[in-house]
């Protein structure tokens, strides 16, 4: 199963949702910042250097969020049987939900300065770093916001273009099992359709990078002016 959606159109519980039904492990963001040996790759594929997509993603049953979904063309001539799961949502909610999460994770002072030296923290920031999303999207958020939207909508109406109709479910995470099951061909849980990693969860941990870039830089500000000072006592 190969997710087309930008992030922050529910895909982290659309990969919780693919892993109850089976089609797991399902590749996300998230599991970058868990495989920093995979970020190499991702920078390749973002320079268009020519990946081997059938390889690289063959430990995984399934894929959704950014980086994959950039390359769901890629994926889907690496894995023609694939089906296509394209997560939306409104273009206005997504700016909203982008402008509390993702966008200041990766622009925000200090983060920009600090976390690309950081183990982990700085692997969305380098995964994206030549992508469409980043020229388009993060180098001009705040100054073109109807110019953004028109990315996020044209994303959406290129996917319904690309992939053939029979191949495509168009999927909001507030319509739960029913319209994913039915379309993977697979019973719907007992249990409730997984509500993970929401707008409120996500900032919380933009205000926890946050306070770790500060955290470096006032280190090493203040090991730097020990040094000096040690310096000049010698002089």
């Amino acid at each position: 199963m190969i997710g087309a959606g930008f992030g922050r159109t529910g895909t982290a519980s659309t990969k919780r949702a693919l892993e109850i039904l089976g089609f797991g492990p399902c590749h996300h963001m998230e599991e970058v910042i868990k495989h920093p040996e995979e970020v190499d790759t991702w920078v390749r594929a973002a320079r268009g250097e020519k990946v081997d997509w059938k390889t690289f993603m063959s430990r995984w049953g399934s894929s959704v969020d950014f980086p994959s979904a950039i390359y769901y063309r890629e994926l889907m001539e690496a894995f023609p049987h694939g089906k296509v799961v394209l997560n939306v949502r409104s273009a206005d909610s997504w700016y909203q939900s982008m402008s509390e999460t993702i966008v200041p994770m990766l622009t925000r002072w200090p983060n920009r300065m600090i976390t690309p030296w950081l183990p982990r923290i700085s692997a969305p920031g380098r995964v994206m770093h030549d992508t469409k999303f980043r020229a388009l999207v993060l180098e001009q958020f705040y100054a073109n916001p109807e110019g953004v939207k028109k990315v996020f909508n044209d994303h959406i109406e290129e996917v319904k273009r690309v992939v053939p109709p029979e191949k495509l479910l168009v999927f909001e995470a507030k319509d739960g099992w029913e319209p994913l099951c039915k379309f993977l061909g697979v019973p719907v849980p007992s249990e409730p359709f997984p509500r993970v990693n929401d707008t409120a969860e996500f900032k919380r941990r933009v205000v926890g990078a946050t306070v770790v870039s500060w955290v470096v830089l006032l280190l090493g500000v203040s090991v730097s002016l020990t040094v000096l000072r040690m310096i000049l006592g010698f002089l």
